[in-house]
């Protein structure tokens, strides 16, 4: 609770080796929800499978759109595992499924879940559902995201496959297929129109709203866990700060909430404002602070994901420091398209355009970019993507000089324009602080 105030190269081959194989076998007022198991049913629980190098970070959005139509946040959990499997097995997972079932059933009273699975967890849910009967007779609807084909349904549980661009011929037997050709492999997890799917799938009827409904005051919730392998970020210390959105700087003297991290990664829940901009300090020793990002949440969310490493390890450990100027990760749960032209996307940092066709191509599904000065040297060349970023799956590096500056009216400031009509310009602002200690990772809405 909260109060108020390895090596880097064998793992990222690991990663890739899965992908490959993977490839290979490839406000309104809440309303009453209409389960499939009849009038006046309990709610079924909503459980949600990552696939490699993700998260439960990855559901953030279709979370808040279930609440939105009166599902209870309570009932959602994503199931978290370390895809490198350097950390676990396939077994691990699979009874550690077992035993979240039987929480969520014992606490809805529900007779069966929901499972939804991406891209590498769809093939470990269809082995999870054909392992037995019993397993498969707890669940009363599958959703196969992006991932894994199969000639027929997994464990005979009925299944939702859905499908972004790609071979239009893949499919699950038996299943309703839905195929959205132009949306990522990340997108298809994320977007309004797997939302309204699976939501018709699981309850017979049309969601009431596919947006995500503001609320005036909030809870956040979630893990700080190290990136990819999710295991718990125990030990560090967490503090939360709200921040002024023209300036990223923090309001007030003391933090919002503080917390040390314990040994299932979980902090909160923290009261919030819906419409207030937050960030999330990692606090690793006097020396390293990681600080995190996001536009303002709108919802009550319990699946915030503070994604870290430790000082100098993993993917971060790669980027080069130094007191002079600033790192930045940049994130969303939607793939950026550099090479699409007007119908692509847009990212700028201080005015400095990001995205090309050489590190951010369509094909790549890049949806982790990690921009710093390489060499030092105060020149930003964008002519070519750094190793070993743009050879890591869904990550792209950048060389960009961002100088540190100690006024608080000189802050980064970053502006995402999405691609698609609709789609909204979001801007953040954060502190230039120094990358000798200090990390910065923002995060941009995926909707």
């Amino acid at each position: 609770m909260v109060r108020a105030a390895g090596p880097w190269s064998t793992v990222w081959r690991r990663v890739v080796t899965l992908l490959s194989a993977l490839a290979v076998l490839c406000a309104l007022p809440a309303p009453a929800l209409a389960e499939g198991g009849g009038a006046g049913a309990a709610p079924r629980p909503v459980i949600f499978v990552h696939g490699s190098s993700g998260s439960g970070g990855q559901f953030e959005t279709q979370a808040r759109r279930l609440t939105s139509n009166g599902f209870p946040a309570e009932l959602i959990e994503a199931h978290e595992y370390d895809s490198t499997f350097a950390t676990t097995t396939p077994e691990a997972v699979y009874a550690g499924l077992d035993q979240r079932i039987d929480r969520l059933l014992r606490r809805s009273g529900a007779d069966r879940v929901d499972l939804l699975a991406h891209s590498l967890g769809t093939l470990l849910m269809q082995t999870y559902l054909r392992s037995s009967p019993e397993r498969a007779a707890r669940v009363a609807h599958y959703v196969n995201l992006d991932g894994r084909t199969s000639p027929d349904l997994p464990g005979g549980v009925p299944t939702l496959a859905v499908w972004g661009e790609g071979d239009p011929a893949r499919a699950v037997g038996g299943a309703h297929n839905v195929h959205l050709p132009g949306q990522g492999h990340t997108e298809t997890v994320t977007s309004e129109e797997t939302f309204a799917a699976f939501y018709r799938f699981f309850h017979g009827e049309e969601p009431r709203t596919t947006r995500i409904l503001p609320e005036r005051h909030i809870t956040l919730a979630g893990r700080a866990q190290l990136f990819p392998s999710n295991v718990p970020a125990e030990g560090v210390r967490l503090e939360v700060h709200r921040v002024d959105p023209r300036t990223g700087a923090r309001l007030g003297g003391r933090p919002e909430a503080v917390a040390t991290i314990g040994a299932d990664g979980a902090w909160g829940p923290v009261r919030a404002k819906g419409s207030a901009h937050y960030e999330f300090a990692l606090i690793w020793d006097e020396d390293s602070t990681h600080h995190l990002y996001f536009p303002p949440f709108e919802r009550s969310d319990h699946l915030v994901r503070l994604l870290t490493s430790r000082p100098g390890e993993g993917v971060s450990g790669q980027v080069e420091t130094g007191d002079g100027h600033a790192a930045l990760t940049v994130t969303r749960q939607k793939e950026w398209w550099g090479d699409q032209g007007e119908t692509g996307d847009s990212l700028t940092v201080n005015g400095v355009e990001l995205l090309n066709a050489a590190n951010t191509p369509r094909v790549r599904r890049t949806i982790g970019l990690f921009v710093f000065d390489k060499h030092s040297d105060r020149v930003t060349d964008l002519s070519a993507p750094l190793s070993p970023f743009f050879q890591t799956p869904f990550l792209s590096g950048m060389d960009v000089y961002l100088p540190v500056t100690n006024r608080r009216d000189r802050p980064l400031s970053l502006v995402s324009r999405p691609r698609g009509e609709g789609g909204r310009v979001d801007v953040l602002r954060v502190p230039a602080w120094p990358s000798g200690t200090d990390r910065i990772s923002v995060q941009f809405d995926d909707h």
